[in-house]
């Protein structure tokens, strides 16, 4: 029996949803120990955020194809399945009909995240290796302790903002089909769901957009403005933080509508209160960490020290909301 195969076997629980949320919360802290590892030797944040989209990806993908790789090995130890090509079973549940095929909307949020994570770990990555360091971690990285914890905080980050995405990969294709006799193949939470995604990404990188775009040109003295006010950091003081929390909650509401089908919660074991706190401690947790933790307060206080003092810094921040954008 290989170590995969062991793996497994430790992890076969009765419950679907318990057979690939183990394996995928372990996967995710294993990954960030194998960076924390090295990084706490170097005393080095280079690789913090990437290790982060690295996970957030790894963990994705491994959710979604547990299922098919369970029942292939399930299939194989009973000899009703051969050697098959790597190719052949990635692309199998793609590409079949009925039992064993994924759902659309596995798909499309599993999709969502990997875009997501991409996306935010290259800006992130390349901001790290432009600037050579990131003052977040100047004092966290002279303690292996702290340093440590910083990295099993972003497990637990990974691990919670994703849970939506761990819930839905792991329901069974025949409940999935059950739930869509009743309601249909798509259902409102669904379109509200990805409006709420795709708007809270445009915000996430519009705003990133314009703060990389100012920089630039503050770098090539092309203005002398010592903060960002125009644009989306009119709207809000914090527009990119405002549209992560956003595409959350997107994903999480998509995954709701399927969670709390009869159909589903029955296959899982799911009550209705379980269902929900399995989707919104997604959005939950990681508008907690931007508004209390990592994101507002750290910028907040960083600029609070530096133009605190200044007429024009105080009549912006009076004027322009924290968090939720100004719509007028």
């Amino acid at each position: 029996m290989t170590l995969a195969q062991t793996l497994l076997h430790l992890t076969s629980f009765k419950s679907p949803l318990l057979q690939t949320l183990v394996p995928s919360v372990a996967a995710s802290f294993a990954i960030q120990t194998a960076f924390a590892i090295p990084s706490i030797l170097a005393e080095s944040e280079r690789f913090y955020d990437f290790s982060g989209s690295l996970t957030f990806l790894s963990v994705t993908a491994l959710s979604l194809y547990l299922p098919t790789i369970r029942a292939h090995l399930a299939r194989s130890a009973v000899g009703l399945a051969t050697n098959v090509p790597l190719r052949t079973l990635l692309l199998s549940p793609f590409l079949r009909a009925g039992d064993g095929a994924f759902n659309w909307r596995q798909i499309v949020l599993s999709g969502a995240v990997t875009i997501w994570a991409t996306r935010l770990g290259s800006y992130l990555f390349q901001r790290v290796i432009q600037d050579g360091k990131d003052s977040r971690f100047d004092e966290i990285k002279k303690s292996p302790i702290r340093f440590w914890g910083a990295f099993m905080i972003q497990a637990t980050w990974v691990s919670l903002s994703i849970m939506p995405v761990i819930a839905i990969n792991a329901v069974p294709s025949a409940a999935v089909a059950l739930a869509a006799r009743s309601s249909g193949a798509v259902r409102l939470t669904d379109v509200i769901g990805l409006s709420l995604y795709v708007g809270g990404l445009f915000f996430e990188v519009a705003a990133d957009r314009e703060k990389m775009k100012w920089v630039a040109e503050k770098k090539a003295k092309l203005h002398d403005e010592e903060f960002l006010t125009k644009g989306l950091w009119s709207l809000s003081r914090h527009p990119n933080y405002f549209g992560e929390s956003t595409l959350w909650t997107g994903i999480a509401t998509t995954a709701a509508g399927v969670l709390l089908s009869a159909p589903v919660r029955a296959t899982m074991g799911l009550s209705p209160a379980a269902a929900l706190s399995l989707c919104y401690v997604s959005p939950a947790f990681v508008t907690f960490l931007l508004l209390k933790v990592s994101g507002v307060p750290l910028s907040e206080k960083k600029y609070d020290k530096k133009y605190g003092d200044r007429k024009e810094y105080q009549e912006w921040k009076k004027n322009t909301p924290k968090f939720f954008p100004k719509l007028f």
